[in-house]
């Protein structure tokens, strides 16, 4: 459980205030009854200035948010991973033991009519172009095989831990020629993803939140959310999901210019990225023109309910006409 914020621990700068978080350190989460592991790293409750008076209209205005503390994935989820949740028999050469029968009931998705990895490669590389339904659902089997809630993180989460205390255009400073040492952008990256954790990470050991794939946040894209909290500090906030475009993908990817890469870019999802799917309805489980696209888990301190745990990972897709 979260335990009481004891004080104002220090001030990284004028407008980010972070609080003392005594109960969580950065782990290494084993995945049950297999050899896979994934590294989590620990985000310290805090308040921050989300937004950027320098970036689209819908990253402003600038506003205050306060949020709990959390862990976030500290790469990009990789094939290494997630292929296991889509394929039985990849479960099975990852596991050390019999498949548990309530993990096998876990729902996988649909094999896809083509190569989803796009001749981009697997090993160590971030897995892509899953819906977000898809990837509540990996959370879901994380969460049957480790007894651990992971999710999806909400939006402002996400830019809290990419700016990572910095209220500049990026984690790093405001320069692009810096770009190239923090992300696989258009310029560097030859036009497909790459390894996680080659560049540098942000200063909370975050690797590639700024390009190589954008990633899921759990939060309706609403281009003006933002006004809601222009005179008082939103405390955890999200634009809960209810339909099924556009939900918003953050930190840019591999085919985008610098512009699209700050720690506040906002990008919806869309219809687009299902056009070439032959089948009706289309798929709920794959965006076939979405290369670009992947996640990153997020671990909550103060874990909820059963009941609301059931709510999120059940949540039935919506059909894709």
């Amino acid at each position: 459980m979260f335990k009481k914020l004891i004080a104002l621990a220090f001030i990284l700068s004028p407008c980010v205030a972070i609080f003392a978080q005594s109960d969580s350190k950065s782990y290494t989460q084993t995945i049950n009854g297999t050899k896979l592991v994934f590294e989590m790293q620990a985000i310290p409750a805090g308040i921050f200035h989300m937004g950027n008076k320098n970036g689209k209209a819908d990253e402003q205005p600038v506003h205050e948010v306060q949020l709990d503390a959390f862990w976030i994935g500290k790469h990009e989820v990789t094939w290494d991973i997630f292929e296991p949740f889509l394929y039985r028999d990849f479960e099975k050469q990852a596991s050390v033991v019999a498949i548990p029968a309530e993990v096998d009931a876990v729902t996988r998705p649909t094999k896809p009519y083509l190569d989803m990895t796009f001749g981009m490669g697997k090993e160590h590389q971030p897995a892509v172009a899953m819906t977000q339904y898809n990837a509540i659902q990996f959370c879901k089997w994380l969460y049957v095989r480790t007894g651990i809630f992971y999710r999806l993180p909400t939006e402002a989460e996400w830019e809290y831990a990419c700016k990572a205390g910095s209220n500049a255009n990026y984690s790093f400073g405001n320069e692009i020629s810096d770009l190239k040492d923090y992300a696989w952008y258009k310029e560097n990256s030859g036009n497909k993803t790459h390894p996680v954790g080659q560049k540098k990470p942000n200063a909370w050991g975050l690797y590639d939140m700024h390009g190589n794939v954008s990633e899921w946040t759990y939060d309706l894209y609403v281009d003006n959310f933002y006004k809601q909290s222009k005179t008082k500090i939103s405390v955890n906030p999200i634009a809960i999901s209810n339909q099924l475009y556009p939900n918003v993908v953050r930190g840019g990817s591999y085919d985008e210019t610098p512009e699209n890469l700050f720690s506040s870019s906002r990008l919806p999802s869309s219809p687009s990225w299902k056009q070439l799917d032959p089948q009706i309805p289309k798929s709920n489980w794959w965006y076939p023109e979405a290369p670009f696209v992947g996640m990153r888990l997020v671990r909550p301190v103060k874990a909820p309910s059963k009941v609301d745990i059931d709510a999120y990972y059940n949540k039935l897709p919506i059909k894709d006409l």
